[in-house]
């Protein structure tokens, strides 16, 4: 792809006025069940004008190559490395959904000024909640999903704080316990942060642990930290838009893994770490030690 221009905010300052997208009741629900147990919400953000399909083109044709992945909707939902791409350019890929038989997604949006004041919009509306449980709201950032009918997003799993809005079209998303081995192995874990795919190996005998959440426009789904999941799209287009975060825990529990990775490369067999509320603090210090004298990646 052509390289891209980084000036976002002339391209994209489309503005509107701010929206309520969660109501009491949902702020209520998304406090009583965050961190750790997945959840489903309600939210009034509706068809955004910067997220109608047309602006998600142009946004797609701004952002950098790093910033975009798209390939075809009939996937599996396990996969073996990268899949195939689909042949059309991401502009074309947005604007055709309908009929490109692709899956893509736009990340890190908030480097585009409108998008990044929507992304803030949208975590201020639930910041005390969030920031009362886990601490300062660290690192915001922002995906969008666009998908063809039936197409697939694999088995993987994600290292944000994460509430999936769905915007246009239906799709159901299948959840599996966080941090539970059987679902994603340790080693994979340890792998994933120190620069491995986050895409999981998948296992038909997994279902009969499965969480599925049905979305709509309007629902949302609360992902937690490294909960493995699935997502399989209805029979139109769909358009969602990720709003995620980490918090001093998350980052945590990513460097306990990685320090866990070291020492399974010396021969040990490490503890996995805790799950929230635990902070894994030993873990995440000695790898930050590590770090700082050059024995690890950055």
């Amino acid at each position: 792809m052509n390289a891209r221009s980084p000036n976002f905010d002339q391209a994209f300052d489309h503005g509107s006025a701010k929206l309520e997208a969660f109501d009491n009741e949902a702020r209520q629900t998304f406090a009583k069940h965050y961190p750790e147990t997945p959840h489903s919400l309600s939210h009034h953000l509706g068809m955004h004008p910067l997220l109608e399909l047309d602006a998600l083109a142009e946004l797609a044709e701004q952002l950098p190559d790093s910033s975009i992945e798209y390939n075809r909707g009939d996937l599996p939902i396990g996969v073996d490395g990268k899949p195939d791409p689909n042949g059309l350019s991401i502009g074309d890929t947005i604007r055709k959904i309908a009929q490109s038989n692709s899956w893509a997604v736009l990340k890190n949006i908030e480097q585009a000024g409108a998008y990044k004041a929507l992304l803030s919009d949208l975590l201020d509306e639930i910041r005390a909640e969030i920031e009362a449980k886990t601490g300062k709201l660290l690192t915001p950032q922002g995906y969008i999903f666009i998908s063809s009918p039936n197409a697939v997003t694999p088995y993987h799993f994600d290292p944000e704080h994460n509430i999936l809005l769905q915007l246009r079209g239906t799709k159901v998303m299948t959840q599996f316990p966080a941090g539970e081995a059987r679902f994603a192995a340790d080693h994979v874990h340890e792998s994933y942060h120190t620069g491995g795919p986050r895409e999981l190996q998948w296992d038909d005998s997994f279902m009969d642990a499965a969480t599925q959440f049905a979305l709509g426009p309007g629902d949302a789904v609360y992902v937690p930290v490294m909960a493995p999941h699935f997502v399989r799209n209805g029979p139109q287009s769909s358009v969602s838009l990720s709003i995620t975060w980490r918090s001093e825990w998350s980052y945590s529990e990513s460097e306990a893994r990685a320090f866990n990775g070291v020492l399974r490369k010396m021969g040990l067999r490490p503890k996995a770490p805790g799950r929230w509320p635990h902070t894994n603090r030993a873990k995440s210090l000695g790898y930050k030690a590590l770090r700082k004298i050059g024995l690890t990646q950055a």
